[in-house]
């Protein structure tokens, strides 16, 4: 006999069939509640039904479960009072010989204070308005958008509400068919790996400073990266077509390049859609941080100047959080098919119902003003922290985004992350980013993520960070 309950909202699952073949049904089930209790499944203080709905439920007498009861109430098992019905009893829990007890380490603190570069500030997650764009977009959600996806792009309704945005905001070329939804830059990048794989390519073009983790993406996907030298007009782009016929696609972060802060300028731009077009290669374009732009108009998107040969690649991230894991690919005509493929025909990647939250956040301008509102509290730090380093070290890559560069005096990047660590500060110098075929010269810094720590760490976080300069 099988039996399940359930009582005041809780419910537990009693298998009486084996035990109460050889030992009877008041045993079976004296022994089943007595191991539910010993074992956590029945917790201290929970109620248990009264001896006839319990017996009903079971399917068998009542005086069986009153047997069961008061056995396990003189075991101490259970509690019964007047008015309080029947209870698990509170037990305290039974100690370990000696000698048994588990090595306990206590969980390791993470640093006091953190500048690592990559994160927005969290704290800033516009709670309210996002419930409110949640609300008004389930209460128009169409019955089918809570069914399996039929759509690999993604929800039509972010799709129309991110053309309309890009191109607004960003100078993107588009329509939503060209639009397909992922979880963020990563899923992206490993989407387009397998695209390229699959295209015959065996090479990417990347910056000489940039995410290691996007490397290993691409040549986790079987294909080599080479690195671009960067200077201050940002990656030299003219040098793509010396890399040969291999090599079939470039990732730039155009508009504010990590970590160096660069943007490419307009000559370096035309020089990779020029190359594009002569070798008949891709432009993947990572729109870094691109709206949060400080001491002049936003730079648009590399995307606008050809949109057959680029690959525009944008996320939430920055603007909003990474846990949303939202990102977007606005992709040439040729190349949805194939990218769909790779993706595969459902879309099982992210949540309809924050997508129709995000299309409602952007459509209701809500988008726009958050963006706003965060772009001037980052200024605010970025002038913060260009008065608390003027005179002790250069600061550059401070015209947009989250982070900037701190150049320090040569051999000294690893000995004063050291120091910040007795500060309790994490910090990331440039040497981590830099790919390990590249030949530039090895410049020693800091990239400095002021975008990260919530404003109620902010002032002892740049304190800690003058006190670890030299």
């Amino acid at each position: 006999m099988t039996g399940s309950w359930a009582t005041f909202g809780a419910d537990l699952h009693l298998d009486l069939t084996a035990a109460a073949g050889t030992r009877g049904l008041r045993a079976a089930l004296t022994e089943a509640l007595r191991e539910a209790a010993r074992s956590g499944r029945l917790t201290p203080g929970t109620r248990l039904p009264s001896s006839r709905s319990f017996a009903a439920d079971l399917g068998i007498a009542r005086n069986t479960v009153a047997e069961a009861y008061a056995e396990l109430v003189a075991e101490g098992w259970l509690t019964a009072r007047q008015g309080s019905g029947t209870r698990v009893a509170e037990r305290a829990r039974p100690r370990r010989p000696a000698g048994t007890a588990r090595a306990h380490r206590p969980a390791r603190r993470g640093p006091a204070y953190s500048l690592v570069p990559g994160t927005p500030d969290l704290s800033g997650f516009p709670r309210t308005a996002w419930l409110t764009a949640a609300r008004r977009a389930l209460a128009v959600a169409p019955d089918a958008a809570f069914g399996y996806a039929v759509d690999a792009r993604g929800r039509v309704e972010l799709r129309e509400a991110l053309a309309g945005y890009l191109a607004r905001a960003r100078g993107v070329y588009t329509d939503p068919d060209r639009i397909v939804l992922c979880a963020g830059f990563v899923h992206a990048l490993t989407l387009l790996g397998q695209v390229l794989k699959g295209r015959r390519v065996r090479e990417v073009a990347v910056e000489g400073y940039g995410l290691d983790i996007h490397r290993q993406l691409l040549e986790g996907a079987g294909l080599r990266t080479r690195p671009l030298p960067l200077d201050e007009a940002g990656a030299r782009t003219g040098d793509l077509a010396a890399l040969g016929p291999r090599t079939g696609a470039v990732l730039l972060t155009p508009a504010h390049q990590f970590p160096t802060g660069v943007a490419l300028t307009p000559q370096r731009r035309a020089a990779a859609v020029d190359w594009a077009r002569s070798s008949g290669g891709l432009i993947l374009e990572d729109d870094y941080d691109g709206e949060f732009r400080y001491d002049r108009q936003p730079v648009g998107a590399l995307q606008g100047l050809d949109p057959d040969r680029v690959v525009y690649l944008g996320t939430a991230s920055k603007s909003l959080a990474p846990g949303l894991r939202m990102g977007w690919m606005v992709l040439p005509p040729d190349l949805v098919d194939e990218v769909l493929e790779a993706k595969g025909r459902i879309d099982w990647t992210s949540s309809a119902v924050e997508q129709l939250t995000l299309a409602e956040f952007l459509t209701s301008g809500a988008y726009d003003r958050h963006v706003r509102g965060m772009r001037l509290r980052y200024r605010r730090r970025r002038d913060e922290l260009v008065a608390a380093l003027a005179g002790r070290v250069p600061v550059s890559g401070i015209a947009a985004g989250l982070h900037a560069v701190l150049d320090l005096p040569a051999g000294t990047e690893r000995s004063v992350i050291q120091a910040a660590a007795w500060q309790d500060l994490a910090l990331e110098g440039l040497a981590r980013y830099r790919h390990p075929a590249s030949t530039m010269p090895p410049r020693e810094a800091l990239v400095v993520g002021y975008g990260t720590p919530p404003p109620s760490t902010w002032t002892p976080t740049l304190t800690a960070l003058t006190s670890t300069l030299p």
